[in-house]
């Protein structure tokens, strides 16, 4: 049986199985900051607000001043950031915040509603701040859509990062956000996440494989779906098929898989896991089991905004002199 069940291009967001809802990727080459975490470059010719088109290498996206995604509710599932190059600041209606990046995870779930921003501030001045970011959506089963909201950091101190050779001594890196891989074992995530139960085989990880080398990917259990989206490189070959970058390769996760990367640094992310094989009914950003769920969602989002909004403004960011921090609803702060 081949391994390859089918290839698909990349578009925006990236396609993804079940347990997973889809993968948004951001790479921005943001210019220099102003001094106040917003771009040192004009804003003229942006549809400000609605920013998504790439000009100059860059989007503003739903900032006005700053860019990044201002106040926003969510019900029903889980964000899992992976923020792998630049800063993220977090603040939500529990009173919770943060700043992270540069390898850093967030792992938010949002259970019966909460209201989140996540802003990208600019806080280099002299020079330019890259960022390169995935936000996953994974899924809560029925029993877990309306748990409490809850979020927690998985510091890249914390991450392991596992390297490997091949057997003409080129690196394979991979960076291990959840499950379990050659005796190595992610950080805990969410309690309620499906990812917390080991027998869902839950795997995210992002991959780093020099040019020429060769990589097989381990088998799973049968009726595990399995992903792995090609975003950086030129090309990597895998049984009969040549695969170009940015394109997604859905595969029997049962099988044992060997990929040949082409002749430049390739980058993978590999999303892994048990489907719920529950019906996904999604609105926005309301994910849930049926259409009247959904309704009440937005009736009950308009009457409650999910706690309101504690911070001066949607597109709250916190002071730039801050590092990496964590603020968590019951007023613990963990400084990194």
């Amino acid at each position: 049986m081949s391994a390859i069940i089918k290839i698909r291009p990349l578009g925006f967001p990236w396609e993804t199985n079940d347990p997973f809802l889809f993968c948004a990727y951001h790479e921005d080459q943001y210019p220099k900051g102003n001094g106040k975490l917003g771009p040192e470059a004009s804003l003229n010719g942006r549809n400000i607000g609605q920013d998504f088109t790439l000009k100059d290498g860059w989007r503003m996206y739903h900032g006005s001043k700053i860019p990044g995604f201002p106040a926003h509710p969510h019900r029903g599932f889980e964000t899992v950031t992976i923020a792998q190059h630049g800063l993220v600041d977090h603040s939500d209606s529990l009173g919770a915040a943060g700043r992270f990046g540069n390898g850093d995870v967030q792992w938010m779930t949002a259970g019966k509603g909460v209201q989140h921003s996540e802003m990208f501030p600019l806080l280099k001045t002299e020079e330019e701040n890259p960022l390169l970011l995935f936000q996953i959506w994974l899924n809560l089963p029925r029993e877990k859509k309306m748990v409490e909201p809850y979020f927690k950091m998985l510091w890249n101190e914390d991450i392991p990062i596992i390297k490997l050779t091949d057997e003409n001594q080129k690196v394979i890196e991979i960076t291990l956000v959840a499950g379990t891989l050659n005796n190595h074992i992610a950080p805990e995530p969410a309690p309620n996440s499906w990812a917390a139960n080991p027998e869902n085989e839950i795997l995210i990880s992002t991959i780093k494989i020099d040019a020429n080398a060769k990589y097989t990917f381990p088998k799973a259990s049968l009726g595990i779906n399995r992903s792995i989206y090609f975003f950086k490189g030129t090309e990597i070959m895998g049984e009969e098929s040549t695969i170009p970058v940015n394109h997604e390769i859905v595969l029997n996760a049962n099988q044992e898989f060997t990929i040949k990367n082409g002749d430049t640094t390739a980058h993978l992310l590999l999303l892994q896991g048990k489907p719920i094989n529950e019906p996904v009914v999604k609105h926005g950003p309301f994910v849930m089991n049926s259409q009247i769920e959904i309704r009440e969602a937005i009736q009950e989002y308009q009457q409650t905004e999910f706690g309101g909004w504690p911070w001066p403004g949607y597109d709250h960011v916190h002071d730039k002199r801050k590092g990496r921090f964590a603020l968590y609803p019951d007023g613990t702060e963990i400084i990194k």
